[in-house]
């Protein structure tokens, strides 16, 4: 039988979203969110719809980086309710001074639709993103 190219690609994430998920610390959520603390913050936890300040580096699964606040020297904020799943879940699991590194698989990235011509359709992203600031709770 001949294996299409998508479902090779699919067999390669999931493969890669199980040795993340092996890793020391991991937690793998109900919504398929790989986490795993780098370094624990302190005091609370954003909510569903705070307003927070990071610094973030993503990835995809081949190590190839696609965006970077540390790159370009400038922490972003946003409200949680306004970006992907992966980092509204993720995040609210940090706490101020945390650092984390998050696993997206596609579902709760930025699924079949990709994002700008820059992240393919169906892609499992990578991010290591350190809370700065709870803006708003």
């Amino acid at each position: 039988m001949k294996r299409t190219p998508v479902l090779l690609l699919l067999a390669a994430c999931a493969v890669s979203l199980a040795v993340k998920a092996a890793e020391p610390k991991a937690q793998t959520t109900p919504s398929g969110l790989v986490y795993q603390s780098v370094k624990e913050g302190k005091g609370a936890h954003p909510g569903p719809t705070s307003v927070v300040r990071v610094n973030y580096r993503g990835t995809f699964q081949n190590g190839k980086e696609f965006d970077s606040s540390y790159k370009t020297g400038s922490p972003i904020e946003f409200p949680l309710n306004g970006v992907i799943p992966c980092w509204t879940e993720g995040v609210q699991k940090m706490k101020e001074g945390g650092k984390a590194k998050l696993v997206c698989p596609p579902q709760i990235a930025y699924g079949k639709r990709g994002a700008g011509g820059v992240i393919p359709p169906d892609t499992t992203l990578n991010f290591e993103v350190e809370l700065l600031k709870i803006i708003k709770p």
